[in-house]
């Protein structure tokens, strides 16, 4: 049996050829000028997007100005020069005047009851254990006045650290009974014994009270009793230590 013939295709020729990055052909010239724009844009694209370099921008010196110049000169030479400064004179009218002697008249006056209230007092301080003026006691002769003292002073101490001081002065009324006991005792300025300040008036006013207690019974008359029933005792540290 007899086979039919194949009809076979036409048989083409290739030619291998070497492939690289680059062509050989030249590009026709519109195709050149084509590839050369879009290079162009591409950059202009690419210059746009990125930013310029900031560049860095120089602080000039500072130049001063001509008036904080002159402020300074001026702040040197004031320094250097001061200015003396003249007291200022000034005159007082009529009123002021006329106040001004007002109230140095008022500050005389008030000195003057100062001295005059310091001299009473430094006068009734001048009283004396011994002292002949005792009210309570004029109908005593003067040798039992003493006496009836010189006991109770035998009995009191004066206490240690007192200041060498006039004004430093106790006065005691005793109210005595028949038999010499002490019926009834008072300091005339208690008050004083309360106010500040006053811390060696106050020991000393204890120191003459615990006398007073110590010494009783006292050695009294045995007749008179009206005559020296009261009695008043000034205790002044500075007379004792003066002997």
């Amino acid at each position: 049996m007899m086979r039919q013939p194949i009809d076979l295709p036409p048989i083409i020729s290739v030619e291998l050829i070497q492939i690289s990055d680059k062509t050989n052909i030249p590009f026709a010239p519109k195709a050149r000028k084509v590839i050369e724009k879009v290079k162009e844009e591409e950059k202009r694209i690419v210059s746009e997007q990125a930013p310029p370099a900031a560049k860095a921008k120089e602080k000039p010196d500072r130049i001063p100005m001509p008036k904080e110049n002159d402020k300074k000169k001026e702040l040197i030479e004031k320094k250097q020069n001061p200015k003396e400064v003249k007291p200022e004179i000034r005159q007082s009218s009529e009123f002021e005047k006329k106040e001004i002697v007002n109230t140095n008249e008022i500050a005389a006056l008030i000195d003057k009851a100062k001295e005059e209230q310091a001299k009473i007092e430094k006068d009734e301080n001048k009283l004396t254990q011994s002292s002949t003026k005792d009210s309570f006691a004029k109908g005593l002769s003067l040798s039992e006045e003493d006496a009836l003292r010189a006991q109770i002073f035998g009995c009191w101490s004066v206490p240690l650290g007192l200041p060498y001081d006039d004004n430093l002065l106790v006065r005691i009324k005793l109210r005595l009974k028949q038999d010499g006991t002490i019926m009834k005792s008072e300091i005339l300025d208690h008050e004083r014994m309360n106010r500040p300040g006053q811390k060696f008036y106050k020991i000393l006013a204890e120191s003459a009270l615990r006398a007073v207690r110590i010494c009783q019974p006292l050695k009294v008359p045995p007749t008179g009793y009206e005559k020296w029933k009261d009695l008043q005792l000034n205790f002044n540290p500075t007379e004792m230590l003066r002997g």
